[in-house]
């Protein structure tokens, strides 16, 4: 099963960093952002990535191109440094198709443009490329292969408990306020998957949410995968130190990959039960 990941946009509300790199390149610890969106998907053995590139590409091309293995995995070095012995490796086994889908293109339209690198694929991922969880994937996909009438699914989250929902009259009188989470407001994150059909509900310059969604709800094809776990965008400056500060103490809840942590009580996953859509 294929990983799209919309790597295009310009990242307006980062402009700290996006003036000079594009925004899933903003490093969480000493790695992009994006590197550790896709490591959270090659853990699962998902390890087919399509790039859909726009906003200064080149940087996303050129830091894989000229990939240093040696920043996040153990080596030996030797000979003045004439040779280096990787005791393990990060991409060595990643599969990635680099595609130009324009530098204004929204996220339907960069969707569009990759779709011939989605051939044969009955199911595919897809991703914002701005967002870190720890959401079982597996127990997404079984939710969504469950459902064949479905076309699209995404992961669903309810904002943090300090943010507060406000109802009020058309005077701007409240009515009422309480904690988000007690409510039943929950926001798309950006973590999907569809079947080929999406390309069917998407016309040409249309947004993906905005209207193709719209289609899909209306002929109760969208579902969604509720997650109570961790999730946390990052679109602000002030999101990037938040998940500084969490690098810095050790608090990693999206590097499910990381040896160091507590096992998972999980039941094993075989990535190929789906690669036909099962």
């Amino acid at each position: 099963m294929k990983v799209v990941l919309f790597c295009g946009g310009q990242g307006t509300r980062l402009r700290d960093y996006s003036e000079t790199i594009p925004k899933p390149m903003v490093q969480i610890g000493y790695r992009p952002i994006l590197w550790n969106i896709m490591k959270y998907y090659a853990h699962f053995g998902f390890k087919d990535f399509i790039l859909a590139l726009g906003y200064k590409a080149d940087i996303i091309k050129d830091y894989f191109v000229n990939y240093d293995e040696t920043i996040s995995n153990d080596f030996v070095f030797s000979r003045g440094g004439k040779a280096i012995e990787l005791l393990s490796s990060d991409i060595d086994d990643w599969r990635i198709t680099f595609v130009d889908t324009g530098i204004q293109s929204n996220i339907g339209m960069r969707l569009m443009r990759v779709q011939e690198h989605l051939e044969g694929e009955a199911l595919f991922l897809a991703n914002y490329a701005d967002g870190l969880s720890d959401l079982p994937l597996p127990e997404m996909i079984r939710h969504f292969t469950a459902q064949p009438d479905k076309v699209a699914s995404f992961m669903s989250y309810q904002p943090a408990a300090s943010f507060h929902m406000v109802r009020m009259a058309e005077d701007g009188v409240v009515t009422s306020i309480a904690p988000i989470a007690n409510s039943d407001l929950w926001v798309n994150t950006g973590y999907f998957i569809f079947r080929q059909e999406i390309f069917d509900y998407i016309n040409y310059g249309e947004e993906l949410v905005a209207e193709p969604f719209q289609r899909l709800i209306r002929e109760r094809k969208l579902t969604t995968y509720k997650h109570a776990g961790f999730w946390q965008a990052m679109d602000t400056f002030k999101d990037k130190m938040l998940l500084d500060d969490m690098q810095a103490r050790g608090e990693t809840p999206w590097e499910i990959w990381n040896t160091n942590s507590p096992p998972r009580k999980k039941k094993a996953y075989d990535p190929s039960s789906v690669r036909n859509g099962q």
